[in-house]
């Protein structure tokens, strides 16, 4: 009989499981075809992940030496409904913000940002 075994009870690796600490792949697909127009257009030039507990960001790029011309990002657990995505500038005050990923790029005109 082996004594060094132990029975856990409250494993909390199975906890973490549920948790979405990223963006989902619908979501990521709407980042990238904005992504992919903008560079085509010749206003975006490279981009980057940032991520934390509280909140996922793909951060834009005009040069890659200079800081984010924006963040675009997910709140993973927002006050409000509206405050689940937004679209910050450098400093990170919010440009714009709401509930819809979709509706909140389709309807920024980036170039009056």
């Amino acid at each position: 009989m082996n004594r060094n075994l132990k029975l856990v009870i409250n494993n909390t690796f199975n906890q973490n499981i549920g948790k979405k600490n990223f963006f989902e792949k619908d979501e990521l697909k709407i980042i990238l075809d904005l992504y992919a127009k903008m560079v085509s257009e010749g206003s975006w030039k490279d981009y980057g992940l940032n991520i934390s507990s509280k909140q996922v960001s793909f951060n834009v790029f005009k040069n890659s030496t200079e800081n984010a011309l924006y963040k675009i990002c997910k709140n993973l657990q927002p006050r409000n409904k509206n405050l689940k995505y937004l679209i910050t500038d450098t400093n990170g005050k919010i440009l714009k913000n709401y509930f819809d990923l979709k509706l909140l790029l389709k309807n920024t005109n980036w170039k009056k940002l």
